[in-house]
């Protein structure tokens, strides 16, 4: 049996663990394919496998009615499906997987005939998966952290992973960091919803003897870089403390801390339910400089129940952090389907912010894909309502 992976520029990360969670495990032949065309050039007993967000959803339909027509089982997974499940099963797919996808994929490759596949009430312990697939040389990231504790209306990260972080373990992380150093791969990479927060009960507390422990044990094993408390492995401003950065910087080779701020106005942090105020952000970015970073801060724009004055407030505070050494990363507010603020309406960004945000980005202040993410509001918008 043929099991076709549909590789898009923004599913790897989700791809690459599926396949190792079943590689050698089932009797299937593991393909990648970037094009509809390369897919069709598999015999139509295949499976195609879809992870996809939810502004994919024009060009999927219009692939899975073709591979419908033809006769291939289609089956997805991801973002969007476990946001909209049932809307999924109406585009045609034969079985969609909700949450975690590692158990469900094996489980029905080995036979499970349901429909949809619920992996957000039963949860995977990372520890079980590998992170990726060295026999394939795929590698990614390491996911060290999956679950997020936190309620921010704008994110989704709470549905698809969960709220109760789980981590990986020590030993797994430098097991298979070991076998990634024996096909020459010596740079370490994690992803995580706060890296600073790995190791601890709450996801938020710091465990600093226990990011000693994993960074120098890496090192041990051969690693020559570790990047840490960088994308994508993005630090909540709650985490940031001395100890935590005095541990990391014995081992890592990033010279930033990426910490998300999203609004200089407490008004909108509280709307959004943030969990932190902007006193916290300033907070994290002095501990930060303290300890010869430089901190990279993410803030989000356009939120539709944004006034001019948050929006001053927010320039106010971005000009501050520039002011002391900070690089700003500029989003745009993206109504994403699951989510609080699905509902909410497209973001909001006015002419004149726009060019103080492009004036900043002319002098290399700030950077981010602020301006693409404004389209793509729209159209999720538009997505959000035909499904209303």
């Amino acid at each position: 049996m043929n099991l076709i992976f549909r590789l898009t520029k923004t599913n790897r990360y989700s791809v690459i663990p599926l396949i190792a969670a079943i590689y050698n495990k089932v009797d299937v032949k593991i393909h990648l394919a970037k094009s509809l065309k390369e897919i069709l050039s598999y015999p139509t007993d295949s499976i195609v496998a879809y992870s996809f967000m939810s502004f994919d959803v024009d060009w999927v339909k219009k692939e899975v009615e073709t591979l419908k027509a033809k006769g291939y089982k289609v089956i997805a997974g991801g973002p969007h499906v476990t946001a909209a499940a049932r809307d999924c099963i109406k585009l045609g797919f034969d079985a969609v997987f909700l949450g975690d996808g590692e158990k469900n994929l094996l489980d029905f490759l080995l036979g499970k005939d349901n429909k949809i596949f619920d992996g957000i009430t039963d949860r995977v312990n990372l520890d079980d998966y590998p992170p990726f697939c060295a026999d394939m040389n795929l590698f990614m990231p390491i996911e060290i952290t999956r679950g997020c504790p936190f309620s921010c209306a704008y994110c989704a990260t709470p549905l698809i992973s969960g709220r109760k972080p789980r981590h990986r373990s020590v030993e797994s992380i430098v097991y298979y960091s070991k076998l990634g150093v024996e096909k020459g791969k010596y740079i370490v990479r994690f992803i995580s919803p706060n890296a600073f927060g790995y190791g601890s009960k709450d996801g938020i507390t710091p465990n600093p003897p226990l990011v000693d422990e994993l960074l120098f044990s890496l090192k041990k094993v051969g690693i020559r870089e570790i990047y840490f408390g960088t994308f994508p492995s993005d630090v909540r401003p709650e985490s940031v403390t001395d100890e935590m950065m005095k541990v990391i910087k014995k081992y890592v080779n990033n010279k930033s801390i990426k910490i998300g701020a999203q609004s200089g106005s407490d008004e909108i942090l509280k709307k959004i339910k943030r969990g932190h105020d902007s006193k916290k952000v300033f907070e994290a970015v002095e501990i930060i400089l303290q300890n010869g970073f430089q901190p990279s801060v993410d803030f989000i724009f356009g939120f539709p129940f944004e006034t001019d004055e948050d929006r001053k407030q927010t320039l106010e505070m971005i000009k501050k952090l520039i002011k002391v050494g900070c690089k700003i990363h500029a989003h745009t507010f993206m109504p994403l389907p699951g989510t609080a603020l699905a509902k909410s309406g497209p973001a909001v960004v006015p002419e004149w912010l726009k060019k103080e945000l492009g004036r900043l980005s002319f002098k290399g202040l700030l950077d981010g894909f602020w301006q693409k993410q404004e389209d793509l509001s729209v159209k999720l918008w538009n997505i959000e309502q035909s499904q209303m």
